[in-house]
């Protein structure tokens, strides 16, 4: 059987988590933008 990818959750936090994306002006524009869709929009599958 083989098996997905898997990324340890610390990296992938270290990477495109919160406090990742506020360290960078483009990644509080995303946040902003997410932000403004709101919740619903942006979580819903």
């Amino acid at each position: 059987m083989h098996y997905p990818h898997k990324v340890s959750r610390r990296k992938k936090v270290r990477k495109v988590g919160f406090r990742a994306r506020m360290k960078t002006r483009k990644g509080r524009k995303i946040i902003n933008r997410r932000r403004r869709l709101g919740r619903r929009v942006v979580t819903t599958p």
